[in-house]
């Protein structure tokens, strides 16, 4: 399957969080990036985990609709197609679902959602129900309380354009729908799970019903959680991912090195300035205090502002430790770089001020 992705977008501005998961902008403000984000700062990335797993739930049912339909197209005979028609016309209603990731309280994204959940729970209403199942033959019946048959264990000998799509032929069967549901549900919703999330209780048990005992696996099954989780980073996370990768370039550890490092030089240059001023070298010996004077204000100067202004000039961001690639969202570019202009203007007036004090003041032999 090949996916289509839409065009970068040129922006005058900073991106949304929904242009960030729709794989819309690029370094340092991508998803790649805010995956990082996630994992090293925000330590929540279950959260983006789950919500691009759902996403990629939603491309799995896509995938298998579009497969479905070109089952009918191709494997239908022509006698039996007359028969068929309200099928295949529910399918070519399906066909122009695109790939999007996004929060599913977009308009136009609900409303594919909807069509193509209502038509996988008619698809699995009509090919997995209770009365059709293998289970269901030797009992005839099921009581309140025993949980239906799942679809990833039906087996059947239909040999109906859905039957017909789990065949080796096809890539994305239905029981992978069923799968893909279960792995979502095992390994963020119920408690206890490997990488639990903390989602509202009438939410969880709202899913736990459809996927448990409803043997629901469609998309909108997720909807509410979806919204939640989208909501959460949108409020919780996103507004610090743009402060530390839009008006910044590095990283929490290159930080506090560089506090580290710029307290050492600072410390170091005021020593060497009064011992060079109470022995009584001349102004040219003490020009070396530039040296010290500059490292030091300039380490300290991109601790505060989260910014190497060099760095942000030569277009380069830190993805993690000390490991730098290039700028690529102009808007970013432009932004970054006029920070950096105005951290240097700070750097070299107070170097400035800093140097003419502890040169040109009088020595004195003490």
């Amino acid at each position: 399957m090949t996916t289509e992705y839409q065009p970068v977008p040129i922006r005058d501005r900073l991106p949304t969080l929904f242009e960030v998961l729709s794989r819309r902008t690029t370094a340092p403000v991508d998803l790649f990036s805010f995956y990082i984000y996630m994992r090293d700062q925000q330590r929540s990335v279950d959260y983006l985990d789950f919500w691009l797993d759902v996403s990629q739930h939603m491309s799995l049912c896509r995938h298998y609709v579009r497969e479905l339909r070109r089952s009918v197209l191709v494997e239908t005979p022509e006698l039996e197609k007359a028969g068929s028609k309200r099928s295949s016309q529910v399918l070519e209603n399906l066909q122009d679902i695109r790939d999007a990731a996004g929060p599913s309280n977009y308009t136009e994204q609900r409303s594919q959602d909807a069509r193509l959940s209502a038509f996988l729970r008619s698809e699995s209403g009509s090919k997995h129900s209770p009365s059709n199942s293998h289970g269901s033959q030797g009992s005839g019946t099921t009581t309140g309380t025993e949980l239906p048959p799942r679809p990833s264990f039906m087996t059947g000998n239909s040999n109906s354009p859905a039957q017909a799509s789990q065949s080796p032929a096809h890539t994305v069967a239905r029981a992978d729908i069923r799968a893909s549901a279960e792995k979502i549900l095992y390994t963020y919703l119920l408690p206890g799970a490997e990488r639990e999330i903390i989602l509202p209780q009438s939410i969880l048990d709202d899913i736990v019903q459809a996927v448990e005992r409803q043997g629901r696996d469609d998309p909108e099954v997720f909807d509410p959680a979806k919204d939640y989780v989208f909501q959460a980073m949108e409020r919780d996370a996103f507004p610090g991912f743009l402060r530390a990768k839009a008006l910044g370039n590095i990283v929490p550890p290159s930080m506090m090195l560089r506090l580290i490092l710029g307290m050492l030089s600072l410390f170091g240059a005021f020593w060497a300035a009064f011992v060079l001023i109470f022995l009584n070298y001349s102004r040219a010996t003490r020009c070396w205090l530039i040296l010290p004077f500059t490292l030091g204000v300039y380490l300290l100067a991109s601790h505060q502002y989260m910014l190497d202004p060099l760095a942000a000039l030569a277009g380069l961001s830190e993805y993690t430790f000390f490991d730098f690639y290039r700028i690529r969202e102009p808007f970013v570019r432009r932004l970054l770089s006029k920070r950096a202009l105005m951290c240097l203007g700070w750097i070299t007036a107070i170097d400035a001020a800093l140097l003419c004090l502890f040169i040109f003041v009088p020595g004195k032999r003490l």
